[in-house]
């Protein structure tokens, strides 16, 4: 029996309708875009598993995803990139953890092997919203996606729900499972 090769974008749109997302709000930028590209091919036609709400600004998406997770229930899905994305999210993921909001945060990430070194756009993240999430995942193998995002899932909805981050470095995202 051979496994499936696809890359950690087709992953994470696949690990996410497995974890019933049925909505996803982002902006799109360089260090997020092969997410964006997967998302494509599944809002329309056949294979249309997700509505995406494109918002004018990333704390839009942090926002709508805030919401969103109050009305239905369910965790909140906002999707931005590296950097100043990134970090224009902060405000809406600290709003999500004083009111117990149930969301997910995915970000784009530099490659791997630029983390730390301040590449363009490199913002630590997981580090500036350590204080406003529940937990915070750095993945830089496409291989732990899923298992991650199912981890993410479980933990933003238990116990008192919050926010939880998963950052994913662009290589990761390109890379085969």
């Amino acid at each position: 029996m051979s496994k499936e090769v696809i890359t950690g974008s087709e992953a994470l749109m696949r690990a996410l309708h497995n974890e019933g997302v049925k909505t996803i709000f982002g902006y799109p930028g360089g260090a997020i875009m092969p997410v964006f590209d997967a998302l494509y091919d599944y809002t329309r036609g056949e294979t249309k598993w997700f509505d995406h709400v494109l918002v004018r600004h990333e704390q839009g998406a942090g926002h709508a995803a805030e919401g969103y997770a109050m009305v239905t229930g369910r965790p909140g899905v906002c999707v931005a990139t590296s950097g100043p994305g990134a970090t224009n999210l902060i405000t809406a993921i600290a709003d999500a953890h004083m009111d117990s909001v149930p969301m997910l945060a995915i970000t784009g990430q530099v490659g791997s092997r630029g983390i730390g070194t301040d590449a363009f756009q490199e913002a630590d993240i997981v580090g500036a919203t350590m204080p406003f999430v529940k937990h915070s995942f750095l993945i830089t193998r496409p291989e732990d996606i899923v298992p991650r995002v199912a981890e993410a899932f479980h933990m933003a909805s238990t116990g008192r729900p919050g926010p939880v981050l998963i950052d994913i470095s662009k290589d990761a995202q390109e890379g085969l499972t």
